[in-house]
């Protein structure tokens, strides 16, 4: 393993820390941590595999913050879990063999519809009205894990946002779907970086300083959104929703 220079690698610290923060409240680090990896000249599907070994680190930081603090449904996750991993997996094989771009469009449309929601229900996420699953809103979960697990896997844009805006819909305040998107994104990190390893395509010089940035920020993000509670996960989330927009439009554009 390579060692980088100092400026290579407190570049990739700060990202990395940064990436994390933003990260493991709401999504929308990869904003962040995947233009500082392709800055340093790795090739672009090393890039990605390197991006999430390193995300995965934080990941697993904010994830058990949030379970320590008893955001996370456990019920609940124990069973969309293992959903989103597979998802994931079966994403990550299928992008080495169709290209992903052509979901671009469809995501711009997503994203711009998760923001007008949210921006309207002013009110909305406030309160937890949350009071278990029935059977026919379990399996439509499970349909939604695993269909945003293998997105995450396949493309990854705006994977917080859908999952976070998902756990919305079933009633949980903006910190428990917060903390719940936060374990589901876990599972699909995990079967990402797993696939991304054993096809050789991760830098470990690169990803591990920036992983250990991360759990630091992922531990630093998880902790801010727990003081300050739902009245600043909800802005941080329309913020984000809008940037992972811009961004989309750009890529579009060129």
């Amino acid at each position: 393993m390579e060692l980088l220079d100092v400026n290579t690698l407190g570049f990739l610290v700060f990202s990395g820390f940064m990436a994390a923060f933003i990260d493991s409240v709401v999504g929308g680090g990869g904003l962040i941590s995947i233009p500082a990896l392709m800055w340093t000249g790795l090739p672009p599907l090393t890039v990605l595999g390197t991006n999430k070994v390193a995300a995965v680190m934080g990941a697993f930081t904010s994830f058990v913050t949030f379970v320590r603090s008893g955001k996370v449904d456990g019920w609940l996750i124990r069973r969309l879990f293992p959903i989103s991993l597979l998802g994931s997996a079966i994403g990550v094989l299928t992008v080495r063999q169709i290209p992903s771009e052509f979901l671009r469009p469809l995501v711009v449309i997503m994203l711009i519809l998760v923001l007008i929601y949210s921006v309207r229900r002013k009110n909305w996420g406030t309160d937890s009205t949350y009071s278990g699953m029935s059977m026919r809103l379990l399996m439509l979960s499970g349909l939604v894990a695993f269909a945003f697990g293998f997105y995450d896997g396949f493309f990854g844009p705006g994977t917080g946002s859908f999952l976070l805006f998902a756990f919305l819909m079933v009633g949980f305040d903006f910190l428990g779907a917060a903390a719940n998107a936060r374990a589901l994104n876990f599972a699909s990190n995990i079967a990402a970086a797993v696939l991304f390893s054993y096809f050789g395509l991760v830098d470990m010089a690169h990803a591990i300083p920036m992983g250990l940035a991360m759990i630091v920020g992922a531990w630093c993000g998880a902790h801010v959104a727990l003081s300050k509670g739902a009245g600043y996960v909800r802005p941080l989330f329309i913020i984000m929703t809008t940037v992972l927009i811009g961004k989309q439009l750009l890529e579009l554009l060129r």
